[in-house]
């Protein structure tokens, strides 16, 4: 008897596409490294007099896959966090397509895509399709029409379930199925990722050990119905079999956003801060050992945007949110999760620690522009 994995790899696989990061870089034989700001930045090394020379350079990757016929693709933040970058998806050696970043969001992880033209784009080699032979490809179906998966409820996934993770492992191995099972649910991990290796808390996360490696970030986690029950957004360096995912259900508010306005429409407070640990309110003598500490990142700015809705309330720097609308804010809790949940337009109470007292201050959340 056939596994059933089989049927699964010709079902998803025609809708994993690969996500590719290209910038217009200077064109140069050699290169330097340059420290700042406590990263490493390289540098083209361009000889005196050399004029320099620009061309199209691959500078990152990941995967992603279809989730409408007319080209929507999920993918994860960290792929696409290079708001300079230009995007092309490939679908196959022979298709492959500009794509335009519709929407970013970085306390979740997951972004919105939209497949561009209804013609192939030349990147690289195999990029002469026409549309007159799209149709021998089964990878599409008809013109501008894209083979899509199907969204599971991931509120529903149970422990112990079987699933099937897909990606472009290392950037270099296209339609990589591993197989594995439902480990664990609702993990919280700290990960590093993107093209500065920012920090992210991510809450919530399916924890699985279906291998997921390098370049396959932003693929499907499938179930054994063939829908989607996550997006593969990390695993433990030096561990095995522990990899984690973002469950679709997060998603799926931004897609329906993103096909409604264009845009994800969130709520916006207007605060610098940084959530407080045990260890952090030990070491500097915090009157609290939880909660949002309103603070600037660097001389010469203000934490309190001008004219946003902490600003009209009253929030002032040094002051440490405790909760928002009855939530208290933690660590595995953090402001920006909690305001997510919120509306705009409507009044969200704050508790806000301030010299030693407690007092309740009113915002009226207005949208993130």
């Amino acid at each position: 008897m056939k596994s059933p994995i089989i049927e699964i790899a010709k079902k998803v696989c025609p809708a994993v596409i690969t996500v590719i990061v290209s910038k217009d870089l200077p064109k140069a034989e050699n290169f330097y490294s340059f420290p700042f700001g406590g990263k490493e930045y390289v540098m083209p090394k361009l000889e005196k007099g050399q004029k320099s020379k620009v061309e199209k350079t691959q500078i990152g990757g990941g995967s992603g896959f279809i989730v409408s016929e007319n080209g929507y693709v999920l993918t994860s933040n960290h792929v696409v966090s290079d708001t300079t970058a230009d995007y092309t998806v490939i679908l196959d050696p022979k298709h492959k397509y500009p794509a335009k970043v519709l929407s970013r969001n970085p306390i979740n992880d997951t972004a919105v895509l939209k497949i561009e033209g209804s013609s192939p784009t030349n990147f690289g080699d195999g990029g002469q399709e026409t549309k007159s032979n799209s149709k021998l490809n089964p990878k599409l179906v008809g013109d501008k029409k894209f083979p899509y998966l199907e969204m599971a409820d991931s509120d529903k996934i149970e422990l112990g379930e079987e699933v099937v993770a897909v990606g472009n492992a290392l950037g270099e191995f296209t339609d990589t199925l591993s197989a594995g099972i439902v480990s664990g649910l609702s993990r919280f991990i700290t990960a590093f990722g993107g093209i500065d290796h920012e920090m992210q808390n991510l809450r919530g996360l399916i924890q699985t050990d279906a291998a997921i490696n390098p370049g396959n970030s932003g693929g499907p986690l499938i179930n054994m119905e063939c829908q989607v029950i996550g997006i593969n957004t990390a695993m433990i360096a030096g561990a095995q079999n522990i990899g984690f995912a973002i469950p679709i259900n997060y998603a799926k508010k931004d897609l329906e956003e993103v096909k409604k306005y264009g845009k994800i429409i969130m709520p916006f407070l207007g605060i610098k801060y940084v959530l407080i640990s045990k260890e952090m309110a030990e070491a500097n003598k915090l009157p609290a050992t939880d909660g949002a500490l309103v603070v600037r990142e660097a001389l010469g700015e203000s934490p309190v945007v001008k004219g946003s809705s902490a600003d009209k309330a009253g929030v002032r720097e040094w002051d440490i949110i405790l909760e928002c609308n009855g939530e208290k804010i933690t660590m595995k809790n953090s402001l920006a999760d909690i305001l997510q949940k919120c509306k705009i337009g409507e009044e969200t109470k704050l508790l806000v620690l301030r010299d030693g007292k407690k007092m309740s201050l009113t915002v009226k959340l207005e949208e993130k522009i």
